[in-house]
């Protein structure tokens, strides 16, 4: 019987300290609740790869027999805690996830760390660490990463409010050039005899809310039924609706463009903590939610790459592989402030999760518009604050579906060919925006975070007309980039040494492959492959 008394780092979860000031509040009789992931049982790559498409979906039962955690390491997990005073919370085979909980001086000790609690600048408290986290050696080589320890705010909503007191016109701004979902889809020259009827449209949310009667005035204000819309909590998250200023911009903005696209599909709204571990889990519980069975998951949340833990990485990069194999398709924000993405170090950078090449990441665009026909469609960039993200992943490799792309080296390194961001795009500037209602407001609302929801309204319609979820599409629409209009004008140059990339023709690293014809898409993803 193993004592477990031989703790050794566990790699990849190495942390820096946080860029905040100390404060000695932290009560060591704290409860936390800890996720530790387990590596699967079986690998996936043999299944799942960027070459080609899945070509035998998993279901949700058989991938937790068959990829999902090992009992009998589930059951060493349960011992190690037992062992350390810490209590099983709940456990998912197909999630590889242990849950446990302990006082903060309990989890210090099992996993060898240190915790404290830190002020940021603008007030928020968090607890942190930093350096690695140890856990027993008999399972350093069986757990993929440990979530919870750590609770600092880990992503931000890609979303920009178009503000009335910035621009006197927005009365008529909003009625002349702002669009609302169903006028994009004739725009963009969606299908038109679907809406998405029978599919789950999963959101992912790290904050805010939305409240019923909003949801009911928009969809009567567009002459559409309301779609059915469900809250769940995961990791203590809940939907807490609060002012248009928060972030109950980025939900109701998710719902309403889901839904005006596809107001026959269910939409369930996954409400959970803004941390590493409350996103992860988010996007676990999603996936393997055979209730609600969510065939597309639109992700409006993100931060660069270099903000995120190798673990972190992993295990997110991990889940987003097996979402392919269980025939889920995965739509992510490529980030709002260009090729700088928040980070201000000089270089540039791409928003994690869009730059896992597991997953639809979603650029922005401006559009114009005249006599209901597009005339223009450049890059979106108004600002350094303000403009698309998109660039060469320094954490993922050029996916194979990419190879003949003429993805271009990376600005930081001229050595480097990584993966390329984004993969599509839409319109995202704020300025060219989303008419949406938030907390009993009419606003227009724009960012990348609204080009997430407008493909996953567009899959789940797809996905109704072919009778089954596409799922992982890459490979095929690398294949056939004729099903997208070209974007060749603009740059996404907003680092302070000017790091940035231009848009040209073909894929470029502003707005992928371009913009999607929503009918010409359909067609070749529902054409039946030889």
């Amino acid at each position: 019987m193993s004592t477990f008394d031989q703790l050794v780092p566990l790699p990849g979860s190495e942390k820096p300290a946080p860029d905040a000031t100390p404060l000695n509040t932290l009560d060591p009789n704290e409860v936390l609740t800890i996720t530790v992931r387990i590596c699967r049982k079986r690998s996936l790559t043999p299944l799942v790869t960027t070459e080609s498409v899945v070509p035998e979906v998993v279901s949700r039962s058989d991938y937790a027999s068959e990829y999902g955690a090992d009992p009998a390491l589930v059951k060493e997990v349960e011992a190690f805690a037992t062992a350390y005073d810490l209590s099983l919370v709940d456990q998912s085979l197909a999630r590889r996830s242990v849950l446990l909980r302990g006082t903060v001086a309990q989890v210090e000790r099992a996993f060898g760390v240190s915790l404290t609690n830190y002020k940021m600048a603008d007030g928020t408290v968090f607890r942190g660490r930093s350096g690695v986290i140890k856990v027993p050696v008999e399972l350093v080589d069986d757990i993929e990463g440990v979530f919870g320890l750590d609770n600092r705010p880990q992503a931000r909503a890609h979303f920009q409010v178009y503000n009335p007191e910035d621009d006197p016109g927005i009365a008529s701004l909003a009625t002349n050039t702002s669009f609302t979902p169903p006028q994009l889809a004739k725009l963009y020259n969606y299908p038109t005899d679907v809406t998405g009827k029978g599919q789950c449209i999963a959101i992912i949310e790290l904050g805010g809310g939305f409240r019923k009667a909003d949801i009911t005035a928009y969809f009567a204000g567009l002459g559409l039924k309301a779609p059915s819309v469900t809250a769940v909590s995961v990791d203590g998250g809940h939907n807490a609706p609060s002012t248009p200023e928060g972030a109950d911009g980025e939900v109701m903005l998710d719902i309403e463009v889901a839904g005006g696209i596809a107001p026959g599909a269910s939409i369930v709204v996954y409400f959970a903590p803004n941390t590493d571990q409350g996103f992860l889990d988010a996007i676990t519980t999603a996936m393997h939610d055979t209730k609600n069975k969510p065939s597309v998951i639109s992700i409006s949340w993100g931060a660069a790459e270099k903000n995120w833990t190798p673990q972190a990485l992993t295990s997110f990069n991990q889940a987003f592989q097996a979402a392919a194999a269980l025939g889920i398709t995965v739509c992510a924000a490529a980030g709002d402030t260009g090729s700088d993405d928040g980070v201000g170090d000089g270089n540039a950078h791409v928003d994690f999760p869009a730059s896992s090449p597991f997953v639809l990441a979603c650029g922005g665009t401006k559009l114009t518009v005249a006599n209901n026909v597009v005339t223009a469609e450049t890059v979106w960039h108004e600002s350094a604050t303000s403009a698309t993200g998109g660039g060469i992943s320094d954490t993922f490799d050029l996916p194979v579906y990419q190879q003949t792309s003429h993805v271009p080296k990376s600005v930081n390194d001229a050595t480097r060919t990584g993966r390329g961001v984004p993969d599509v795009a839409a319109v995202a500037d704020p300025a060219t925006g989303y008419a949406v209602r938030v907390d009993g407001r009419n606003l227009v609302i724009g960012g990348t975070s609204a080009v997430a929801p407008l493909m996953a309204g567009l899959i789940a319609l797809i996905n109704q007309q072919k009778g089954k979820p596409v799922g992982f599409i890459h490979p095929i629409i690398y294949a056939n980039p004729t099903s997208f209009r070209d974007v060749t004008q603009g740059n996404n140059s907003t680092t302070t040494s000017n790091k940035g990339y231009s848009a040209s023709a073909g894929w470029d690293a502003c707005t992928g492959l371009g913009v999607a014809d929503g009918k010409q898409l359909a067609s070749i993803l529902t054409t039946p492959l030889v």
